[in-house]
């Protein structure tokens, strides 16, 4: 397997563990693609949820521009509902792990189709 199969398993199992969910790992993959090198950098892997910068970013290059939703507080909210879902204190919680929750939360899995 090569490392980015690694990460893929290391976010299904996130997903199982932390969200105690079955992952779809076709859209897992495809998001993590989707993602890019960013997935192989420890500071762009990860999503640092106390940062309000940051979670306007999700917020408006992933949900907005790639998503295609509208601006609106249900994108903020969402985005806070999978924070906590996933576990503030959780110190890794992983930029395709959220980017997956978030996709499904909103129902988009036919962007990755």
């Amino acid at each position: 397997m090569g490392k980015r199969d690694d990460l893929i398993a290391r976010y299904a199992t996130d997903i199982q563990d932390k969200l105690g969910q079955s992952p779809d790992m076709d859209l897992l993959t495809k998001v993590t693609i989707g993602c890019g090198p960013s997935i192989y950098k420890d500071d762009a892997s990860t999503v640092a949820s106390s940062d309000e910068a940051e979670l306007e970013r999700i917020k408006t290059s992933y949900l907005m521009n790639k998503l295609g939703l509208a601006d609106g507080p249900a994108l903020m909210e969402a985005i806070h509902a999978v924070i906590d879902a996933y576990g503030r204190s959780n110190r890794n919680k992983y930029r395709a792990v959220v980017y997956y929750m978030l996709c499904r939360h909103f129902g988009k899995e036919a962007v990755y189709r």
